[in-house]
Protein backbone atom coordinates (compact mmCIF):
# COMPACT_ATOMS: atom_id res chain seq x y z
CA UNK A 1 0.00 0.00 0.00
CA UNK A 2 1.52 3.52 -1.14
CA UNK A 3 2.26 5.85 1.99
CA UNK A 4 -0.67 8.64 2.85
CA UNK A 5 0.09 12.00 2.51
CA UNK A 6 -0.70 14.58 5.13
CA UNK A 7 -1.49 17.72 4.40
CA UNK A 8 -2.11 20.62 7.19
CA UNK A 9 -5.05 23.30 6.32
CA UNK A 10 -4.16 26.17 8.45
CA UNK A 11 -0.75 27.96 10.15
CA UNK A 12 -2.53 29.77 13.32
CA UNK A 13 -0.85 28.56 16.84
CA UNK A 14 -2.88 25.84 16.88
CA UNK A 15 -1.94 24.41 13.56
CA UNK A 16 1.57 25.04 13.86
CA UNK A 17 1.91 23.17 17.20
CA UNK A 18 0.04 20.30 15.91
CA UNK A 19 2.76 20.42 12.67
CA UNK A 20 5.52 19.96 15.29
CA UNK A 21 4.17 16.30 16.03
CA UNK A 22 3.19 15.35 12.95
CA UNK A 23 6.21 16.56 11.03
CA UNK A 24 8.31 14.60 13.55
CA UNK A 25 6.20 11.31 13.71
CA UNK A 26 5.83 10.83 9.95
CA UNK A 27 9.23 10.85 9.85
CA UNK A 28 9.00 7.26 12.20
CA UNK A 29 6.62 5.84 10.04
CA UNK A 30 6.11 3.48 6.53
CA UNK A 31 2.54 4.54 6.89
CA UNK A 32 2.80 8.28 5.49
CA UNK A 33 5.13 9.86 2.71
CA UNK A 34 7.75 12.22 4.66
CA UNK A 35 6.90 15.26 3.67
CA UNK A 36 4.20 16.95 4.90
CA UNK A 37 2.39 20.17 3.49
CA UNK A 38 0.81 23.05 5.07
CA UNK A 39 -1.58 25.56 3.19
CA UNK A 40 -0.99 29.21 4.66
CA UNK A 41 -3.22 31.75 4.33
CA UNK A 42 -0.52 34.20 3.14
CA UNK A 43 0.47 37.29 4.80
CA UNK A 44 3.23 40.02 4.63
CA UNK A 45 5.20 39.89 7.64
CA UNK A 46 8.14 42.44 7.85
CA UNK A 47 7.98 42.47 4.19
CA UNK A 48 8.52 38.98 3.74
CA UNK A 49 6.07 36.12 2.84
CA UNK A 50 5.04 34.10 5.93
CA UNK A 51 4.83 30.98 3.70
CA UNK A 52 8.30 32.03 2.67
CA UNK A 53 9.67 32.25 6.26
CA UNK A 54 8.13 29.17 7.53
CA UNK A 55 9.72 27.47 4.46
CA UNK A 56 13.37 28.97 5.16
CA UNK A 57 13.40 29.16 8.82
CA UNK A 58 11.31 27.04 9.63
CA UNK A 59 9.45 28.89 12.33
CA UNK A 60 5.90 31.02 11.85
CA UNK A 61 6.85 33.73 13.26
CA UNK A 62 3.86 34.78 13.94
CA UNK A 63 1.59 33.00 15.28
CA UNK A 64 3.99 30.15 17.00
CA UNK A 65 7.61 32.32 17.39
CA UNK A 66 10.26 30.58 18.63
CA UNK A 67 9.47 27.23 18.05
CA UNK A 68 10.55 25.35 15.01
CA UNK A 69 8.59 23.03 13.15
CA UNK A 70 10.35 20.08 11.55
CA UNK A 71 12.19 20.65 7.94
CA UNK A 72 9.84 18.27 5.96
CA UNK A 73 7.13 20.65 6.29
CA UNK A 74 6.53 22.21 2.54
CA UNK A 75 4.42 25.30 2.70
CA UNK A 76 2.52 26.13 -0.14
CA UNK A 77 -0.19 29.13 -1.22
CA UNK A 78 -4.00 28.34 0.54
CA UNK A 79 -5.70 26.87 -2.27
CA UNK A 80 -9.19 28.91 -2.48
CA UNK A 81 -10.74 25.63 -4.41
CA UNK A 82 -9.43 23.21 -1.93
CA UNK A 83 -12.54 20.87 -2.99
CA UNK A 84 -10.81 20.68 -6.74
CA UNK A 85 -7.78 19.19 -5.81
CA UNK A 86 -8.46 17.05 -3.57
CA UNK A 87 -7.83 12.63 -4.62
CA UNK A 88 -10.62 9.78 -4.33
CA UNK A 89 -10.24 7.91 -0.79
CA UNK A 90 -9.15 11.20 0.99
CA UNK A 91 -10.32 11.79 4.47
CA UNK A 92 -9.73 14.53 7.43
CA UNK A 93 -9.72 15.42 10.63
CA UNK A 94 -11.24 18.82 11.88
CA UNK A 95 -8.77 20.19 15.01
CA UNK A 96 -11.72 23.47 15.29
CA UNK A 97 -13.19 24.14 18.32
CA UNK A 98 -16.50 25.92 17.37
CA UNK A 99 -19.90 25.53 15.33
CA UNK A 100 -21.52 27.42 12.82
CA UNK A 101 -24.65 28.99 11.96
CA UNK A 102 -27.11 26.41 9.65
CA UNK A 103 -30.73 26.75 8.57
CA UNK A 104 -31.73 25.11 11.20
CA UNK A 105 -29.72 26.72 13.84
CA UNK A 106 -26.69 25.28 15.02
CA UNK A 107 -24.01 23.19 12.82
CA UNK A 108 -21.01 21.23 13.35
CA UNK A 109 -17.85 22.09 11.58
CA UNK A 110 -16.89 18.74 10.67
CA UNK A 111 -20.53 18.56 8.84
CA UNK A 112 -19.54 21.65 6.85
CA UNK A 113 -16.31 20.33 5.80
CA UNK A 114 -17.92 16.91 5.28
CA UNK A 115 -20.86 18.03 2.66
CA UNK A 116 -18.20 20.77 1.03
CA UNK A 117 -15.40 18.33 0.71
CA UNK A 118 -17.42 14.89 0.24
CA UNK A 119 -14.48 13.40 2.11
CA UNK A 120 -15.38 11.46 5.46
CA UNK A 121 -14.31 13.62 8.90
CA UNK A 122 -13.07 12.98 12.23
CA UNK A 123 -12.57 15.46 15.04
CA UNK A 124 -9.59 16.65 17.26
CA UNK A 125 -10.71 18.18 20.77
CA UNK A 126 -9.33 18.45 23.82
CA UNK A 127 -7.45 20.42 26.74
CA UNK A 128 -4.97 21.15 24.71
CA UNK A 129 -3.01 24.94 24.96
CA UNK A 130 -1.63 25.59 21.88
CA UNK A 131 1.44 26.69 23.68
CA UNK A 132 1.95 24.25 25.98
CA UNK A 133 1.55 21.38 23.16
CA UNK A 134 4.68 23.16 21.27
CA UNK A 135 6.35 23.22 24.37
CA UNK A 136 6.07 19.05 24.89
CA UNK A 137 3.94 19.54 28.41
CA UNK A 138 2.03 16.14 28.99
CA UNK A 139 -1.44 16.50 28.05
CA UNK A 140 -4.64 14.05 27.00
CA UNK A 141 -7.03 14.86 23.64
CA UNK A 142 -9.95 12.74 21.96
CA UNK A 143 -10.48 11.54 18.45
CA UNK A 144 -13.93 11.10 17.53
CA UNK A 145 -14.72 9.13 14.46
CA UNK A 146 -16.94 7.48 12.36
CA UNK A 147 -14.87 5.21 11.29
CA UNK A 148 -12.71 3.65 13.54
CA UNK A 149 -9.62 2.57 11.19
CA UNK A 150 -9.24 6.10 10.33
CA UNK A 151 -9.27 7.19 13.95
CA UNK A 152 -6.12 4.51 14.97
CA UNK A 153 -4.37 6.40 11.79
CA UNK A 154 -4.65 9.58 12.95
CA UNK A 155 -4.01 8.57 16.62
CA UNK A 156 -0.42 6.98 14.67
CA UNK A 157 -0.01 10.23 13.34
CA UNK A 158 -0.38 12.58 16.10
CA UNK A 159 0.08 10.84 19.56
CA UNK A 160 3.44 11.54 21.25
CA UNK A 161 4.71 10.43 25.01
CA UNK A 162 3.45 13.83 26.05
CA UNK A 163 0.35 14.03 23.97
CA UNK A 164 -1.88 11.07 24.30
CA UNK A 165 -5.07 9.87 22.38
CA UNK A 166 -8.01 8.18 23.21
CA UNK A 167 -10.23 7.41 20.18
CA UNK A 168 -13.69 7.06 20.50
CA UNK A 169 -16.84 6.55 18.02
CA UNK A 170 -19.44 9.22 19.52
CA UNK A 171 -17.47 12.07 16.87
CA UNK A 172 -20.71 14.53 17.49
CA UNK A 173 -20.11 14.33 21.13
CA UNK A 174 -16.59 15.23 21.04
CA UNK A 175 -17.05 17.83 18.66
CA UNK A 176 -20.18 19.27 20.74
CA UNK A 177 -17.62 19.41 23.69
CA UNK A 178 -15.33 21.57 22.03
CA UNK A 179 -17.92 24.70 21.25
CA UNK A 180 -20.48 24.34 24.05
CA UNK A 181 -17.53 24.37 26.91
CA UNK A 182 -16.97 28.04 25.60
CA UNK A 183 -20.29 28.99 27.25
CA UNK A 184 -19.93 27.64 30.26
CA UNK A 185 -16.38 29.36 30.35
CA UNK A 186 -18.50 32.83 29.98
CA UNK A 187 -20.30 31.89 33.43
CA UNK A 188 -16.92 31.12 34.73
CA UNK A 189 -15.67 34.21 34.08
CA UNK A 190 -19.24 36.10 35.32
CA UNK A 191 -18.05 33.91 38.50
CA UNK A 192 -14.68 35.69 38.68
CA UNK A 193 -15.48 39.27 37.64
CA UNK A 194 -18.04 39.29 40.33
CA UNK A 195 -15.90 37.68 43.10
CA UNK A 196 -18.01 34.93 43.66
CA UNK A 197 -14.79 32.63 45.06
CA UNK A 198 -13.80 28.67 44.10
CA UNK A 199 -17.06 27.20 45.11
CA UNK A 200 -19.30 29.13 43.10
CA UNK A 201 -17.21 28.50 40.10
CA UNK A 202 -17.03 24.97 40.48
CA UNK A 203 -21.03 24.54 40.79
CA UNK A 204 -21.06 26.87 37.51
CA UNK A 205 -18.49 23.79 35.84
CA UNK A 206 -20.87 21.02 37.39
CA UNK A 207 -24.15 22.69 36.30
CA UNK A 208 -22.45 23.78 32.88
CA UNK A 209 -21.55 20.11 32.49
CA UNK A 210 -25.11 18.75 32.97
CA UNK A 211 -26.29 21.30 30.59
CA UNK A 212 -23.76 20.03 28.08
CA UNK A 213 -24.56 16.09 28.51
CA UNK A 214 -27.95 17.05 28.34
CA UNK A 215 -28.16 19.62 24.78
CA UNK A 216 -25.85 17.13 23.02
CA UNK A 217 -28.45 13.97 23.64
CA UNK A 218 -31.20 16.31 22.63
CA UNK A 219 -28.81 17.63 19.70
CA UNK A 220 -27.26 14.76 18.14
CA UNK A 221 -28.79 11.92 15.60
CA UNK A 222 -26.91 8.84 17.06
CA UNK A 223 -26.69 7.70 20.54
CA UNK A 224 -24.64 9.68 23.25
CA UNK A 225 -22.04 7.96 25.54
CA UNK A 226 -22.12 9.71 29.17
CA UNK A 227 -18.63 8.64 29.23
CA UNK A 228 -17.33 10.43 26.38
CA UNK A 229 -17.73 13.53 28.91
CA UNK A 230 -15.10 11.97 30.88
CA UNK A 231 -12.67 12.14 28.28
CA UNK A 232 -10.48 15.00 27.46
CA UNK A 233 -12.92 16.79 24.93
CA UNK A 234 -15.31 16.51 28.09
CA UNK A 235 -14.22 17.39 31.51
CA UNK A 236 -10.90 18.33 30.91
CA UNK A 237 -10.97 20.56 28.40
CA UNK A 238 -13.78 22.03 30.82
CA UNK A 239 -11.82 22.72 33.13
CA UNK A 240 -8.91 24.34 31.40
CA UNK A 241 -11.49 26.81 29.50
CA UNK A 242 -12.86 27.82 32.38
CA UNK A 243 -9.54 28.94 34.20
CA UNK A 244 -7.72 30.34 31.50
CA UNK A 245 -8.19 31.01 27.61
CA UNK A 246 -10.15 34.30 26.25
CA UNK A 247 -13.58 33.53 27.14
CA UNK A 248 -13.00 33.43 30.67
CA UNK A 249 -11.26 36.48 30.60
CA UNK A 250 -13.32 38.48 28.68
CA UNK A 251 -16.15 37.39 30.51
CA UNK A 252 -14.79 38.66 33.89
CA UNK A 253 -14.03 42.14 32.02
CA UNK A 254 -17.35 42.19 31.09
CA UNK A 255 -18.70 41.55 34.66
CA UNK A 256 -16.33 43.94 36.46
CA UNK A 257 -16.27 46.97 33.84
CA UNK A 258 -19.74 46.75 32.68
CA UNK A 259 -18.89 47.33 28.55
CA UNK A 260 -20.39 45.31 25.88
CA UNK A 261 -19.13 42.33 24.54
CA UNK A 262 -18.34 43.86 21.33
CA UNK A 263 -16.36 46.96 22.81
CA UNK A 264 -14.41 44.16 24.80
CA UNK A 265 -13.57 41.79 21.50
CA UNK A 266 -12.31 45.42 20.15
CA UNK A 267 -10.32 45.99 22.80
CA UNK A 268 -8.99 42.79 24.24
CA UNK A 269 -8.80 40.80 20.99
CA UNK A 270 -8.54 42.96 18.27
CA UNK A 271 -11.87 42.90 16.93
CA UNK A 272 -11.74 38.53 16.81
CA UNK A 273 -15.15 37.41 18.19
CA UNK A 274 -15.55 35.96 20.99
CA UNK A 275 -16.66 31.75 20.49
CA UNK A 276 -18.57 31.76 24.31
CA UNK A 277 -21.95 34.14 23.64
CA UNK A 278 -21.85 33.45 20.09
CA UNK A 279 -22.33 30.09 20.81
CA UNK A 280 -25.11 30.42 23.45
CA UNK A 281 -26.82 32.90 20.51
CA UNK A 282 -27.09 29.51 18.54
CA UNK A 283 -27.96 27.32 21.28
CA UNK A 284 -30.58 29.53 22.39
CA UNK A 285 -32.20 29.54 19.31
CA UNK A 286 -32.70 25.99 19.22
CA UNK A 287 -33.53 25.74 22.81
CA UNK A 288 -36.73 28.37 22.38
CA UNK A 289 -37.62 26.66 18.56
CA UNK A 290 -37.83 23.21 21.36
CA UNK A 291 -39.69 24.90 23.98
CA UNK A 292 -36.71 24.20 26.23
CA UNK A 293 -35.19 27.10 27.89
CA UNK A 294 -36.13 26.45 31.08
CA UNK A 295 -34.40 23.40 31.41
CA UNK A 296 -30.93 24.97 30.52
CA UNK A 297 -31.22 27.77 32.71
CA UNK A 298 -27.23 28.97 32.90
CA UNK A 299 -27.10 28.76 28.98
CA UNK A 300 -30.51 30.63 28.49
CA UNK A 301 -29.31 33.59 31.57
CA UNK A 302 -25.49 33.64 29.64
CA UNK A 303 -26.77 34.18 26.64
CA UNK A 304 -29.82 37.23 28.01
CA UNK A 305 -27.36 38.92 29.60
CA UNK A 306 -24.53 38.57 27.11
CA UNK A 307 -27.25 40.05 24.17
CA UNK A 308 -30.31 40.92 25.82
CA UNK A 309 -29.22 43.17 29.11
CA UNK A 310 -30.10 41.04 31.61
CA UNK A 311 -28.34 42.34 34.13
CA UNK A 312 -25.20 41.03 35.36
CA UNK A 313 -26.16 40.30 38.89
CA UNK A 314 -29.30 38.10 37.78
CA UNK A 315 -26.26 35.62 37.09
CA UNK A 316 -26.65 33.43 40.48
CA UNK A 317 -30.13 33.02 40.13
CA UNK A 318 -29.53 30.49 37.36
CA UNK A 319 -27.50 28.98 40.20
CA UNK A 320 -29.74 28.98 42.63
CA UNK A 321 -32.90 27.98 41.03
CA UNK A 322 -31.63 25.57 38.74
CA UNK A 323 -33.91 22.33 37.43
CA UNK A 324 -30.96 19.97 39.31
CA UNK A 325 -31.98 21.69 42.97
CA UNK A 326 -35.26 21.53 42.46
Amino acid sequence: MSPLRVCIVGSGNWGSAIARIIGKNVQNSNRFYPTVKMWVFEEIINGRKLSEIINQEHENVKYLPGYKIPHNQFIGRICEQIAGQIKPGTFGISLIKGIDEGPDGLKLISDLIREQLKIEISVLMGANIAKEVADEKFCETTIGCKNETQGEIFKELMQTPNFRITVVLDSDTVELCGALKNIVAVGAGFCDGLSFGDNTKAAVIRLGLMEMVAFAKMFCKGPVSTATFLESCGVADLITTCYGGRNRKVAEAFARTGKSIEELENEMLNGQKLQGPQTSAEVYKILKQKNMLHKFPLFTTIYKICYEGRSIQDFIMCLQNHPEHM
